[in-house]
């Protein structure tokens, strides 16, 4: 019979290595799991063990031992130089580390690795320092005899209120792992959405930015030197109304531009305070959606937003009502969420969601004639997913239809910008010709 040498946790998440015999490397597994025992290396004697299919592999992190442990004394007495400078503006966690994080312990936990050993393995192969720091205290807080949605509820500026309502949905349920793996699917699909949008959006602010600095390259090093020719040639002659008006913002950016930038960041910085009031807030967010070209690509990708949110947020087991409140909260625009708190209090007062929906009128109204199928055949959540990934294909072809037709109107945009100021230099030398012939 073969023998196999195999490396596993205990049911207290120590390390354990051995033999046993068994006919295969299924039958192994099977006997290692019968002793209460994780397999996370398996292989024949005179092979190099090998990862049984359903264990996930043994994380490690860069340049370290296998079998040195994170909370090693060395580790620790190096740990006073890994302090990271911490910025109120700066996220400690970008959304595809976040991602990544909560796919990978839905993956341990599935595979029957417990709780607080999973957060261990995945500190110790987290390879920034400030995630690293929160993956052990989450562990340390678990290893104390807390919930990991207590735990995670202690750092709000990575796991918001979203996260911490799934979490303690599913540690309810005792379905941990089908949360975080919803949850997971959930972030995902965000970035997927947040992406699109993104590359809609992108190109033609570096269109913008890049006539933004040939029209100031025109104004402070070409205009200049026309413009001393012109008085040179022309005798004190009038310039032409256009000339003159391309002349005077030339001298305008020369001699008063740290007036014009100073203009320019106080616009900036009015239009964000007035856009932080809850009139502001209202104002702009209905505007943004109400846009030309880019209003509708936003709305739909709101929609799209919202129907997940609520419907990874109902399917998990929280209650309509928070769930309501917490995809308020998440939506990123005022306008919504307005529109969200007329939902919730009627359906807290005992009114079904889709009529609500259809009378605040920023929702379209497929959506709620969705959700009131959904409403009807008690299957709320899986409309709500559908609704979104209806949502997700519209998106995908207005950016497609954005791309077609921003491009035309950018190089017109940028024709008019250079063509003016050409066509302003060129009109003095035009009379500068006649005068000569």
């Amino acid at each position: 019979m073969p023998r196999f040498a195999y490396t596993a946790f205990d049911a207290r998440g120590a390390e354990q290595s051995g033999q046993l015999d068994a006919v295969t490397a299924e039958n192994a597994v099977a006997a290692l799991k019968a002793k209460g025992l994780f397999p996370i290396a398996l292989g024949a004697v005179g092979t190099r063990p090998a990862l049984p299919q359903s264990a996930p592999a043994r994380l490690t992190p860069r340049g370290a031992s296998p079998g040195r442990s994170a909370s090693s004394p060395q580790r620790r007495a190096g740990r006073g130089f890994e302090r990271e400078i911490r910025l109120p503006f700066v996220r400690p966690v970008t959304p595809k580390e976040l991602a990544v994080f909560t796919r990978q312990l839905g993956t341990l936990l599935r595979a029957g690795m417990p709780l607080l050993r999973s957060l261990e393995v995945l500190a110790r192969q987290e390879r920034k320092r400030t995630f690293r720091g929160v993956l052990e205290a989450l562990a340390e807080d678990i290893r104390a005899g807390g919930t990991l949605s207590a735990a995670l509820a202690r750092h709000a500026r990575i796991f918001d209120r979203l996260y911490v309502n799934m979490i303690k949905a599913g540690e309810a349920g005792g379905v941990l792992d089908a949360v975080l793996d919803r949850l997971a699917r959930f972030q995902e699909k965000g970035l997927q959405l947040r992406g699109k949008v993104k590359a809609a959006l992108v190109y033609p602010l570096i269109v913008m930015t890049v006539a933004v600095v040939i029209l100031a390259g025109l104004l402070v090093f070409v205009v200049p030197k026309f413009e001393q020719i012109f008085a040179d040639l022309l005798k004190g002659a009038p310039l032409p109304p256009l000339t003159q008006t391309v002349l005077a913002a030339s001298a305008a950016v020369r001699t008063h531009y740290l007036v014009v930038l100073g203009l320019a960041a106080g616009a900036g910085l009015a239009f964000r305070m007035f856009r932080r009031t809850s009139r502001g807030a209202q104002l702009v967010d209905g505007w943004v959606v109400r846009a030309p070209v880019f209003g509708d690509l936003l709305l739909k990708s709101l929609v799209a937003r919202f129907a997940r949110t609520l419907g990874t947020l109902l399917a998990s087991g929280v209650p309509i009502l928070q769930a309501i409140t917490i995809t308020r909260d998440t939506t990123g625009n005022a306008r919504v969420a307005t529109a969200l708190d007329l939902v919730h209090e009627r359906v807290k007062g005992g009114e079904p969601v889709a009529g609500p929906l259809e009378d605040t009128q920023v929702f379209p109204g497929m959506v709620s004639s969705m959700i009131e199928v959904g409403e009807h055949t008690g299957q709320l959540p899986e409309m709500l997913h559908k609704v979104a990934d209806i949502y997700d294909d519209e998106v995908d072809a207005a950016v497609a239809g954005l791309s077609s037709l921003i491009e035309p109107l950018l190089i017109v945009f940028l024709a008019l910008v250079v063509g003016t100021i050409v066509i302003a230099l060129f009109l003095p030398i035009i009379r500068i010709v006649q005068l000569l012939t």
